[in-house]
């Protein structure tokens, strides 16, 4: 909250009870698993057990968790109704354990009922309650980086996760980047009282990187937006109190589902009379009693709705502002609900025209397969990919399908390198159309002895730079693939990058920080494309990884015909051979693994996730309502 407090928006701006329901049935009825209530401070609201009532009813329709971001002043006394309405994770936000320093930093009292809402949680989980219980604590340097070890003791016997959040440049809060604690300065200060602390295996679309000390009950968390971001794995969407979509919290660009949905109510807010009006005129009009263009009805609006959806979230930037940017930029306090933010859809999207008139949008909630490669959000559905999707028809309901594949089950397991004959040849790709194509590779080298990785780290092998010249071959072996892969088509390579990255040497298998430890090259060929950034996914090798490894990740685009997985793959172990050509002197024993590629896109079979697509689609999509 800023200082000087802030205007409260008129109550006809706010999204209503019936509206945010709707709206919470939509995403839902997509694929969205997890929906959070967030703020501002959701406990305040007078509806907030019959919302949440509501919205928990959507179990049956997909729904796995109802979650809350709270303060923790006012919840300790709704926590059994909240639980019977279905929450399964909360979120409390605390920058402080010193009961003075909470009345400074809050400019009111009120750590005793924090602390009872926590211990209450901790109690009712006891019971079998299964509430998901997170500690967020931003830290600033100069007002409360001295609690961060405290901060992590009340794990010691407490099943509850601590996360650091580095400090965010929002409007009202007085943002200096002098004040921010980056996450790896944090890191050292607790390993400098617990050197134990290791890195654990994260789930896909985490926002906090994960991190124990053996012995204690909870775990802690590091949440990067400033340091570190983690765009290219995010799937949350915001929702604001008015109603406007938000694909970034760090965009200032908003669309408001608000104004689409009340052209079914005459451009009225939807009150509860006017919500059981709607739902009897939806059932009429399936069971066709009614006019199919009668104004009022939740069909009326829904496909435009999943389409201004579908535009914001396909815009969704691959990386966020830098910091330098960020202070600069004009964006709604967290906390703020005010008419002076964009509520268009221009803030958004280009002006009216300038779109082709047939363009079809397919929501992308379902995602990655129609979105191109830079610039998408990573959005899970909970739901196995079917080979036919629903699409809406002129009534607004779903009565016909669209068929996603153009293959048969036959062809799509057909090798295509082989003839009825069984002969390898060469694909003709002369039919192929152009687009733009990317491809990601990792493998890890580990080492069998404690002597290479310090001279890495330091630079003292005697080959020389080893990460820098690993890096080079890597790049020289992306151009050169189609001369070492006999079927292999030459590529105009528009882009490659390899980074690598050194582990601990500590058996615990964290990330170094330090700069010598890292090395990213990026090859803009030809001046276009560009290789998906997203930080390097850091294996929890445990202590099988005691005297450390590199990590290798080759990112290649191109636009062009056919795949670059080739290219990526052979650029990765490449760097991957060279380390271990210039360390064999000092370790014999060094070994190769986990080569794979973990991403692709562009293409006939459009996206490609490890993990993620075909049957095994099966992650968190998730809506923050504020």
């Amino acid at each position: 909250m800023p200082e000087e407090g802030v205007p409260q928006s008129p109550q006809p701006d706010l999204l209503t009870t019936p509206e945010i329901v709707l709206l919470s049935s939509i995403f839902v009825s997509q694929g969205v698993t997890k929906i959070r209530l967030t703020g501002g401070e959701p406990t305040v609201r007078r509806d907030i057990l019959p919302l949440m009532q509501q919205i928990g009813g959507l179990r049956s329709q997909g729904l796995r968790e109802l979650c809350l971001t709270t303060n923790g002043l006012n919840l300790a006394r709704k926590l059994d109704g909240m639980v019977e309405a279905g929450l399964t994770g909360v979120n409390l936000s605390l920058d402080t354990l010193d009961p003075w320093q909470f009345q400074i930093m809050t400019r009111r009292k009120g750590f005793e009922a924090v602390m009872k809402s926590i211990n209450r949680i901790l109690h009712m989980n006891k019971l079998g309650a299964g509430i998901k219980l997170k500690i967020n604590c931003v830290v600033m340097r100069g007002v409360n980086e001295r609690e961060i070890v405290p901060f992590v003791e009340l794990g010691r016997d407490k099943d509850v996760e601590v996360r650091f959040i580095e400090y965010m440049p929002f409007d009202g809060n007085k943002w200096s980047q002098g004040k921010m604690l980056s996450y790896n300065e944090m890191l050292d200060m607790i390993r400098q009282k617990y050197p134990t602390l290791r890195k654990v295996a994260d789930h896909k679309n985490d926002t906090s990187k994960t991190y124990e000390i053996p012995g204690f009950v909870g775990k802690m968390g590091f949440i990067t937006s400033m340091t570190h971001n983690f765009c290219g794995t995010c799937n949350r969407l915001r929702i604001t109190s008015d109603g406007n979509l938000k694909v970034c919290l760090f965009g200032n660009a908003e669309v408001s589902l608000r104004d689409i949905l009340r052209k079914s109510n005459g451009n009225q807010p939807i009150d509860e009379q006017a919500f059981e009006a709607m739902k009897q005129i939806e059932m009429s009009r399936r069971q066709g009693f009614v006019d199919t263009h009668s104004a009022l009805g939740s069909s009326a609006n829904e496909r435009e709705l999943l389409e201004v959806i579908g535009m914001a979230v396909s815009r969704k930037r691959a990386k966020h502002a830098g910091m330098g940017e960020l202070e600069n930029m004009k964006n709604r306090p967290m906390i703020l609900i005010d008419g002076k933010y964009p509520h268009s859809p221009k803030t958004l999207f280009p002006e009216v025209g300038s779109w082709p008139l047939n363009r079809s949008y397919k929501l992308p909630l379902n995602f990655l397969a129609d979105m191109p490669p830079f610039n998408s959000a990573r959005l899970y559905s909970s739901k196995s990919t079917p080979a036919q999707v629903n699409k809406a028809d002129s009534t607004g309901g779903k009565s016909s399908l669209d068929d996603l594949s153009n293959s048969s089950p036959s062809e799509a397991h057909k090798l295509t390198h082989l003839t009825k004959s069984g002969d390898a040849h060469m694909v003709s790709i002369s039919s192929k159309q152009s687009t733009k194509r990317t491809a990601v590779a990792v493998c890890s080298i580990h080492f069998s002895n404690n002597v290479a990785i310090p001279l890495i780290r330091d630079n003292r092998a005697k080959k020389g730079d080893v990460l820098g010249v690993a890096r080079i071959a890597g790049i020289m072996a992306a151009k050169r693939t189609s001369d070492l892969i006999p079927l292999c088509h030459p590529i105009a390579i528009t882009h490659v990058s390899v980074d690598l990255q050194i582990l601990h040497e500590d058996g615990y298998g964290t990330a170094s920080s330090s700069p010598t430890s890292r090395t990213s090259a990026s090859l803009p060929v030809t001046g276009q494309g560009g290789g998906y950034k997203r930080p390097l996914s850091v294996s929890n090798f445990g202590p099988s990884n005691e005297f450390g490894s590199v990590e290798v990740k080759a990112t290649v685009s191109c636009d062009g015909k056919t795949g670059v997985e080739m290219e990526a793959l052979t650029a990765a172990s490449t760097a991957a051979l060279t380390i271990y050509d210039m360390c064999k002197a000092v370790d014999k024993g060094m070994r190769v693994e986990g080569l794979r590629v973990v991403r692709k896109e562009g293409g006939k079979s459009g996206s490609w996730v490890e993990g993620v697509l075909d049957s095994e689609r099966e992650g968190k999509s998730e809506v923050e309502i504020t």
